[in-house]
């Protein structure tokens, strides 16, 4: 007979609100300042909060910037290199932190969420890898979760090491639930899926700029992508197509947001780095949006330009968006296909403290099943377990 489920189950979407106010952070990188560049973010979130904002986003790696602007190679000269390698090194945040701290406090006086891109240095002791990683961050201040990239892309493999499965993960708020991914993790078919499958209404999506495909240039509007092959979407930029798909797989809003930077947002004594032939300001010139869930723009990029997108976002949307495509439930067909999520975290040294002795003795029913399966006499296996037990109560009580 069918049972009724008295657990309670939240079907609320966006925590049960009408509207909620989302921006998009379209600000210059200040390079390898990392004290700037969180004083920086502190006064944009406070700006969006200001605003009616609930839950802001900035663009890839913001603090301390985007190490792959600059395209090192071979012929690179090792000094350069080297400079280039240890001021991100010197710029980048640990998580948590003291500079966590002064970002949590900026969300808890403004009262929003907030998904941060930085370059991290690993928490481990002796340890210096750099991950691609977003921080989220609650309205009360506290770190609800970080996302280290999967896969770093290209050139990101010179500075960055690979996350894994253990913080792919939607964040249940009042505001609904949120989510995020990196870069091309939105062309990476499985990742997305499983962000998507987890539930989300918000979902924050960052990059280092707006690139080109084709014969158009970055943050240039273009009919051709190819020579004979029309964009229809006029942007040369795989990304922009990328946000919009994705908004409508996932019956979710995107708030996507991209980096800028310019040659006076560096540093003075990182200055010779824009004489190098190895720098690249090509890709960094904006391109932020917002997405509503059937992939129509709330708020078009905006190119070469700092600014703060806003956008409202009508719980009505999700359920108008769903009621035609709903990927996890009427067209999920899991009969015919399944995900699988390892969430376990690689980790290389797991020390094992004490003893790997048993903290109990079977018991009677135990030992008589032991000598049943395997023949073993129940007399013998008694005997054993008393002796077992004795040496436990004396390490006890030592």
């Amino acid at each position: 007979m069918w049972k009724v489920n008295t657990q309670k189950i939240n079907k609320k979407v966006m925590g049960g609100r009408e509207k909620v106010r989302v921006a998009a952070i379209q600000a210059s990188q200040i390079v390898f300042n990392k004290e700037k560049s969180i004083e920086k973010a502190c006064r944009l979130i406070k700006e969006a909060g200001a605003n009616g904002a609930e839950l802001v986003a900035f663009s890839e790696t913001f603090i301390p910037a985007y190490p792959a602007y600059y395209t090192v190679g071979f012929e690179t000269p090792i000094e350069e290199w080297a400079a280039w390698n240890v001021a991100l090194q010197d710029n980048s945040i640990v998580i948590p932190s003291e500079d966590t701290e002064i970002i949590g406090q900026a969300c808890r006086e403004a009262g929003v969420y907030c998904v941060i891109g930085v370059n991290e240095l690993d928490d481990k002791p002796g340890s210096r890898t750099l991950y691609n990683t977003q921080i989220l961050f609650g309205k009360d201040g506290s770190i609800l979760g970080r996302h280290r990239k999967l896969i770093p892309t290209y050139t990101e493999r010179l500075y960055h090491g690979p996350g894994d499965g253990s913080d792919l993960k939607v964040y249940e708020t009042d505001i609904g639930r949120i989510g995020s991914l990196i870069c091309w993790e939105h062309h990476a078919i499985l990742v997305r899926a499983a962000q998507m499958l987890m539930g989300e209404e918000f979902h924050i999506a960052n990059w280092p700029g707006n690139w080109s495909v084709g014969l158009g240039k970055p943050g240039e509007k273009t009919g051709r992508l190819l020579e004979g092959v029309t964009n229809a979407l006029g942007h040369p930029c795989d990304l922009q197509a990328a946000v919009r798909e994705y908004a409508f797989e996932a019956g979710a809003f995107v708030i996507s947001v991209n980096g800028l930077l310019r040659e006076e947002d560096f540093e003075p004594q990182f200055k010779d780095f824009i004489k190098s032939d190895h720098m690249n300001f090509g890709w960094a010139v904006g391109g932020s949006s917002i997405v509503n869930p059937l992939g129509e723009y709330l708020a078009e990029p905006v190119f070469n330009q700092e600014t703060i997108l806003y956008a409202d976002c009508y719980a009505n949307e999700i359920k108008a968006a769903k009621a035609v495509f709903d990927g996890l439930g009427h067209y999920s067909r899991p009969e015919a296909t399944k995900l699988l999520l390892n969430t376990t975290s690689n980790e290389n040294f797991a020390p094992v403290s004490g003893s790997i002795a048993p903290s109990t003795v079977p018991s009677y029913t135990d030992l008589k099943r032991i000598s049943e399966t395997f023949e073993v006499s129940l007399k013998r296996l008694e005997s054993l377990a008393a002796k077992v037990e004795e040496l436990l109560s004396r390490a006890s009580n030592r």
